[in-house]
């Protein structure tokens, strides 16, 4: 089993199970897991239930449940849990989203989770962590039958904070100095941001280091140079968010600039 903690309420694992049953118990969080592997029974709200690879568990704070593998090969799953208030700070105004039957197919829901769980090797920065958490949450309360929240734009807020994060790029970014900078609460931040940039501040800041990190590289600088100079905590950390985000590692797509660079002359000179 492996493990990653934050200290914005959330805790993300991966387990394998062989033959091991879990009796009834309860849990005081949200859980909610992707099966990966095999075949996850378990009984909830007085019904059997199993998941199979791809499909989302989630289980709603203190819920009795119990675990066991559905086949003799056991099952693997990756999960995170989030502690209930972190949810309702969110959604300010509206009860916790309650999921029946304790699985859910809706694709933004899994999307989130997914996205939290992509890589447990890198522990989720501040902005990171605030980032899956309106995401999730806001998932949530859709997939257990409500609208979207919503309401007035606030635009000047969410400039500031968009002014904030292209002076600070080389920096550690949270949502609290966002917060701060933008003078509005996070996640009607977060919830403004979105409609009017469309696209969360932590992947808008991602986006922008990233676009640093290009130019850094296309003006000849390292690799290594430019993760660092550009707010990424190593190199690699910076390569597994170029190639999610461009399809290629920065050295591939460096020499792609290169080549493209040098027909371009060629054709010129002809």
């Amino acid at each position: 089993m492996q493990h990653s903690q934050s200290d914005n309420g959330i805790r993300r694992f991966d387990a394998c199970i062989g033959r091991t049953a879990f009796s009834p118990h309860r849990h005081d969080v949200y859980t909610l897991g992707l099966t990966v592997r095999g075949v996850q029974c378990f009984n909830y709200r007085g019904a059997a239930r199993h998941s199979l690879p791809g499909e989302l568990v989630v289980l709603h704070p203190d819920e009795l449940h119990d675990g066991h593998p559905g086949t003799p090969d056991g099952f693997a799953y990756r999960a995170i849990t989030i502690q209930p208030h972190r949810i309702g700070a969110v959604l300010p105004g509206h009860s916790l989203p309650f999921v029946a039957g304790g699985q859910s197919s809706n694709p933004r829901l899994k999307q989130a989770v997914r996205a939290a769980l992509a890589d447990l090797d890198e522990p989720l920065d501040p902005l990171h962590a605030a980032d899956a958490l309106y995401d999730i949450a806001t998932a949530l309360h859709v997939a257990a039958g409500h609208t979207q929240p919503g309401g007035q734009c606030d635009a000047g807020a969410s400039e500031r904070a968009r002014s904030y994060i292209h002076a600070h790029l080389d920096q550690p970014v949270s949502m609290e100095d966002l917060e701060r900078a933008a003078g509005q609460d996070r996640w009607q931040l977060s919830r403004d941001f979105r409609s009017l940039h469309g696209t969360s501040p932590y992947r808008y800041l991602t986006m922008r280091r990233l676009d640093a990190v290009r130019d850094r590289i296309q003006r000849g600088g390292s690799c290594v140079q430019a993760a660092l100079a550009c707010g990424f905590n190593d190199q690699s950390h910076m390569t597994r968010h170029f190639r999610a985000t461009y399809g290629l590692s920065p050295a591939r797509w460096k020499r792609s600039v290169m080549q493209g660079a040098h027909a371009a002359r060629t054709i010129v000179q002809d």
